[in-house]
C-alpha cells in the first residue's frame, strides 16, 4: 500500500528519528494494556459523576465547576510537561507518575464532604490526564513519522476501549455497591495500570542540543499554523464533549428515568460507534475525502446531535442521539490529534503535543463551566444548545481555515 509523501518537515523528522518503530508485538501489547487501564482509571466514574455531585446537593454551577476543573490542571501542566519531557528525552517515567495520580484521584472521591474532596479528586485527575502528552509521543515513536495519523487512530481506538470499559462498569458498580464502589474499583485498576507501565518499552532518544532546546520548542509552536489551528479546533471539540457525554448528558438520561445501571446503555451507545469509526477515520476516510471535509462534517453532525439531546422524548431516543454523536466525534478527534504532530521533528514532539493538549484543556473546563451556569439559568436545554452552537462555529472554522490536503 502506498504511503502519503512526506512534507519537508516530516522528512527532517524521519532523518533524526531512530528506528524506534522496530518494536515487537509483545511491546505493542504491553503498551496497549497500559493505555486501556490508564483510561479506565480516568473514566471509571465519569457516567455517575454529575448524578453523584447532584446527590451531594450541589447546584448546576458547582457541578460544572467541578467537572471542568479537570481541565484546569491540564492547562497548567501539559505544556511545561511536554517541554521537560523533550529536555529529558524520556517519556516512560511520566506515564507511571500519571497513572499513580489517577489512583490518588479515585481515593480522594471516597472521602466525605459536599464539594472539597470531589474538587480535589477532579483536580488530581487532571494531573493523571496530563500524562497523555508522553503517552501519545511514546506511542508515535513506535511508527514511522509519516504514519503519525495512522498511529493516532490506533491510539484513539485504545483510548475509547479503556473509556468504554471503565464507563460501562461505572453504573453497574454504583448500583450494586453505592457510589464509592466505582471509585474503589478505580484504585485497583490504577494499581494494575502502574504495574503494566513498568514494562513499557522505550527506545533510547536521539541526543538533543540542550542550548537550543527551548528556542526550538517555542519556535515550533509559534511558526506552525497547523498546530495552532488544530489546537483551537480541539479546544472547541472538547467543549462539546465535556458538555455532553462527559458532562450533562447523564443528567438528561436521569431526567428521562434512567437508573445508575442504565447509564451503561448511554455509554455503549456513544462509545461503540466512536471506537469503530476511530480506526477508519485516519486510514480510509481522510485519505479519500480529505481531512478538512471529514473534520467539518464531523462537527456539523455533532452540532445536530447535541441540539437534539434536550428534545429527546425518551431514553431510547436519547441513545440514538448519542450513537450519532459518538460517530461524529470520531470523525475529527483522531485527525486533530495526528495533525498536531504530523510535521514536527521527533525531538520536539512532546512540546508540540503538550501545547496542543494544554490548549484543548481550556475546552474541558470552559465547556462544562459555562454550560453549568447556563443550565442554572435556563435548564439543561440551554447548555446543550450552547454546545450545538460551538459545533457549527467549529465546522465553519475547519472548512475555511484547515489545509485542503488530506
Amino acid at each position: 500500500m502506498a504511503h502519503t509523501p512526506l512534507t519537508p518537515e516530516a522528512a527532517s523528522a524521519a532523518a533524526i528519528q531512530p528506528r524506534a518503530w522496530a518494536v515487537t508485538r509483545r511491546q505493542h501489547l504491553i503498551f496497549s494494556l497500559a493505555t486501556v487501564l490508564y483510561w479506565m482509571t480516568l473514566y471509571i466514574y465519569v457516567p455517575i459523576l454529575t448524578p453523584f455531585l447532584q446527590d451531594r446537593g450541589l447546584s448546576m454551577g458547582w457541578i460544572g465547576l467541578i467537572v471542568g476543573s479537570y481541565g484546569l490542571t491540564q492547562l497548567a501542566i501539559r505544556f511545561p510537561l511536554g517541554i521537560y519531557s523533550d529536555r529529558m528525552r524520556r517519556r516512560k517515567p511520566f506515564l507511571i507518575a500519571g497513572i499513580l495520580a489517577g489512583l490518588v484521584s479515585c481515593a480522594l472521591f471516597t472521602l466525605g464532604g459536599s464539594w472539597g474532596a470531589p474538587l480535589a479528586g477532579r483536580l488530581v485527575a487532571g494531573i493523571c490526564a496530563s500524562a497523555w502528552v508522553p503517552f501519545t509521543v511514546l506511542y508515535a515513536s513506535y511508527f514511522r513519522p509519516d504514519q503519525s495519523t495512522h498511529a493516532m487512530g490506533n491510539l484513539s481506538f485504545l483510548t475509547v476501549i479503556g473509556q468504554l470499559a471503565g464507563m460501562c462498569a461505572s453504573g453497574w458498580l454504583a448500583e450494586a455497591g453505592g457510589w464509592n464502589t466505582a471509585f474503589l474499583a478505580g484504585i485497583a485498576i490504577a494499581a494494575a495500570g502502574t504495574a503494566a507501565a513498568l514494562w513499557i518499552h522505550e527506545s533510547p532518544a536521539p541526543a538533543a542540543n540542550a542550548a537550543s532546546a527551548v528556542r526550538l520548542s517555542w519556535s515550533t509552536v509559534g511558526r506552525s499554523r497547523l498546530l495552532l489551528l488544530v489546537s483551537l479546533l480541539s479546544l472547541l471539540a472538547h467543549c462539546i464533549l465535556f458538555i455532553t457525554m462527559f458532562g450533562f448528558t447523564p443528567l438528561r438520561a436521569v431526567e428521562l428515568g434512567a437508573s445508575e445501571s442504565q447509564l451503561t446503555l448511554l455509554v455503549i451507545a456513544f462509545m461503540v460507534p466512536h471506537a469503530a469509526l476511530s480506526l477508519s477515520t485516519g486510514r480510509w476516510l481522510a485519505p479519500r475525502f480529505g481531512s478538512r471535509a471529514v473534520i467539518a462534517a464531523g462537527f456539523l453532525l455533532s452540532a445536530a446531535c447535541t441540539a437534539a439531546i434536550p428534545y429527546s422524548p425518551s431514553l431510547p431516543w436519547l441513545l440514538v442521539t448519542q450513537a450519532f454523536n459518538g460517530a461524529a466525534q470520531a470523525l475529527y478527534l483522531p485527525l486533530l490529534l495526528g495533525l498536531a504532530i504530523r510535521d514536527t521533528p521527533s525531538a520536539e514532539r512532546a512540546t508540540a503535543m503538550g501545547f496542543y493538549q494544554s490548549v484543548y484543556s481550556i475546552g474541558m473546563f470552559a465547556g462544562p463551566y459555562l454550560a453549568g451556569w447556563l443550565n442554572d439559568a435556563g435548564g439543561l436545554k440551554a447548555g446543550f444548545l450552547f454546545g450545538a452552537a460551538i459545533g457549527v462555529v467549529s465546522a465553519a472554522l475547519a472548512w475555511l481555515r484547515a489545509p485542503r490536503e488530506g
